[in-house]
Parts: C-alpha cells; structure tokens; sequence
C-alpha cells in the first residue's frame, strides 16, 4: 500500500530500542511538525474548504499524538529535550524545484506531506512488531493505522488538485528519490532517519 521503494532495515528497531528517550522525542516533534503542517496549508490554501476542513481536524489529531508521546516520556522519567534536526525531512523537501505556480506548490507539498506519513507508519509498523517494550508496540500499533489514514488524505488531495497522472508521476519519481535518501540514513535513532 505505502510503496516505499526501500523498506527500512528491521534491525532500525534495535537502535531505536536502545535509545527510547531518543526517539520518543524525535516522534514527539515529528508529531508537533505535523500539526504545523497541517495548519500552514489550511492558512496558505483557505481557497480550499476541503482542504481547510482536513487540515484543522489533522491539526487536532497531530496535536493529540503530541500528547500521548509526550504524556510517555513523562511516565519514562525523561523531558522533552530540544527539537532535533530532520535531516530526512529536509531532504525530501529539496526534491521539488521552487515554482511559481501555486496549485503545483499546493499538490507537491501535498505529496512530500503523504511521503513523511508513510515512512511514519513503515516505522511504526516495525516499532510495533519488533519492539521489546510491550507498552510502546501497542502505541505503535494504534498510531500506524492513523500514519496510514494521513498518508492517503495526502495523497488523495493531490490527486484531487492535480492531474492523476501527473501527480503519479510525481509520485513516483519522489519514491525512488526517497529511496536514495533513505540508503544513507537508517543507522539513527530518529523516526525518520
């Protein structure tokens, strides 16, 4: 269903296991930016009910997310800590050239946006699978159904905007750019990384 071109090592989890404060504060801000997502493309695109209507419940329900994470790190006996840098994020945000034609703009965020909630939910899936801590598989498990659903709001809207087979074009080639990415990225503790 996701597509992604290169799954993530299984081995990630051992990492991610060993750094458990790490990455549940890389998931805390994951969430947060999410939410930040969420509501630049209600304000940019207001033109857009749907869109708008979307992007504030995603804002709640990001926000939401936020919570429990943060309401884990909390019961760990650990803090928040300071926002890390997504370098993957980052990255994928490069693969599209600036444009000035604002529905282009609209459809490639869109798309960037479906791509982080995939490789969310691939992660979450392994974390909930693989994890020895039996509290957080069953947290991954319940917030993978919830990547999954943000994944194909992302990408439907971009369908909806764009021109199918543009879009999967776009897809496509932002999936194989991912994959290159991602082949020197999966040795860290980060959702994403």
């Amino acid at each position: 269903m996701l597509r992604l071109k290169l799954p993530t090592d299984p081995r990630w989890v051992n990492i991610a296991e060993k750094n458990i404060e790490e990455i549940l504060t890389d998931h805390a801000f994951c969430e947060q930016k999410a939410a930040s997502t969420a509501i630049s493309l209600l304000v940019t695109y207001p033109e857009h009910s749907d869109l708008v209507t979307e992007m504030a419940a995603l804002a709640r329900e990001e926000m939401s997310h936020f919570e429990m994470v943060h309401k884990r790190i909390l019961e760990r006996g650990y803090t928040l800590g300071r926002e890390r840098k997504d370098e993957y994020v980052n990255k994928i945000m490069q693969f599209f050239p600036k444009t000035g034609d604002r529905n282009e703009r609209l459809i490639n965020r869109l798309l960037v946006a479906a791509l982080i909630e995939a490789r969310s939910c691939e992660r979450f899936k392994l974390l909930s699978e693989n994890i020895g801590d039996q509290e957080l598989a069953k947290f991954y498990a319940s917030l993978m159904a919830s990547e999954a659903g943000h994944y194909t709001l992302f990408i439907n809207l971009a369908r909806k905007y764009g021109k199918a087979e543009e879009v999967n074009e776009k897809w496509d080639a932002l999936l194989t750019y991912e994959a290159e990415v991602m082949q020197g990225l999966s040795k860290s503790e980060y959702i994403h990384g």
